[in-house]
C-alpha cells in the first residue's frame, strides 16, 4: 500500500456509525410525538391524567384519632369571604351551581332563589332562601372532619380555613344527602346517583393531591371500584 493511500473504515466502525444515526432518529421521532401529546393533553395541575392514576399517587395510612376537632375553631366561621369578591363562600358556590338565579332585592350577592340539578340524587330542587333554605346545602366534597384525621391536624389555621373555602372542596347539594354523609369518607358514603359517583370520586382525590392528605387502605379500595368503571375519568382542575 502507498503512503497516500486511504484506509477504508473498518466494519465495526461502519457498523456503530449505523448504529448512532438510527438512534439519533429515533430520538427525534421520540421528542416530536411527546411533544405533540404534551400540546394536546394538558393534565390538571397537580393530577397525573386520570383520577384512577392520580390514587396511586396519593400516601395511605390508617386515620389519626380525631381528638381536639372543633369545626368552628380549626377551620373558621362558615361562611368567609376568603376570595375578597364582597360575597361569602356559600352564596359563591349557589351562584355556581343552581340555574335560574334571582338575587335578594338591591342585593347582587345573596341569592333568593333559583333551581339546583343536584348531583347527589339526581333530583330538582327549588331553592328559596328563608325558612327551608337548608334543602339546599354547600357540602365540604372531603369533610373537614375527614381532612382533620387525614393530615390536616398537623396544618395551621390559614391553610385550614383555606380548604373549608375552596370552591374546589364544595358542591351545592340535597341537604337531607348532605346531612346523611356527614363526615363519612368514600368507604362508608356515596351519592346515591350513581352517574355522579365517578365524579365525585374524582373531585375527592383532587382536593387530597393539592392539600397532601392521605387516604385510609378502605377508602383507597373504595375509590378504586368506583373508578374500574370509568378508567378514564379526569381529576378536576384545582
Amino acid at each position: 500500500m502507498s503512503a497516500t493511500a486511504k484506509k477504508k473504515p473498518s466494519q465495526k466502525r461502519r457498523t456503530l456509525q449505523l448504529v448512532l444515526v438510527v438512534v439519533a432518529a429515533l430520538v427525534l421521532a421520540g421528542n416530536f410525538v411527546v411533544k405533540s401529546l404534551g400540546e394536546d393533553v394538558a393534565p390538571a395541575e397537580g393530577a397525573e391524567g386520570t383520577a384512577l392514576a392520580t390514587l396511586e399517587s396519593l400516601t395511605v395510612q390508617e386515620a389519626a384519632t380525631d381528638a381536639g376537632y372543633d369545626r368552628e375553631s380549626d377551620f373558621g366561621t362558615a361562611w368567609q369571604d376568603v376570595d375578597k369578591n364582597g360575597c361569602d363562600t356559600r352564596n359563591d358556590m349557589l351562584q355556581r351551581d343552581l340555574e335560574d338565579i334571582e338575587f335578594s332585592s338591591g342585593d347582587t350577592c345573596q341569592v333568593a332563589s333559583g333551581t339546583l340539578d343536584d348531583p347527589y340524587t339526581g333530583e330538582t330542587i327549588a331553592f328559596e332562601r328563608g325558612e327551608n333554605s337548608g334543602d339546599v346545602q354547600i357540602d365540604h366534597v372531603v369533610a373537614l372532619k375527614n381532612a382533620w384525621i387525614t393530615g390536616a391536624a398537623d396544618w395551621d389555621k390559614a391553610k385550614r380555613v383555606q380548604i373549608a373555602n375552596d370552591p374546589l372542596n364544595l358542591v351545592a347539594s340535597d341537604g337531607p344527602a348532605n346531612m346523611g354523609k356527614g363526615a363519612k369518607d368514600a368507604s362508608e358514603w356515596l351519592p346515591d346517583n350513581q352517574a355522579y359517583r365517578c365524579e365525585y370520586v374524582a373531585r375527592q382525590i383532587a382536593v387530597k393531591v393539592k392539600y397532601e392528605l392521605w387516604v385510609t387502605p378502605a377508602e383507597r379500595d373504595a375509590m378504586t371500584d368506583v373508578l374500574a368503571t370509568c378508567p378514564s375519568e379526569p381529576v378536576p382542575a384545582s
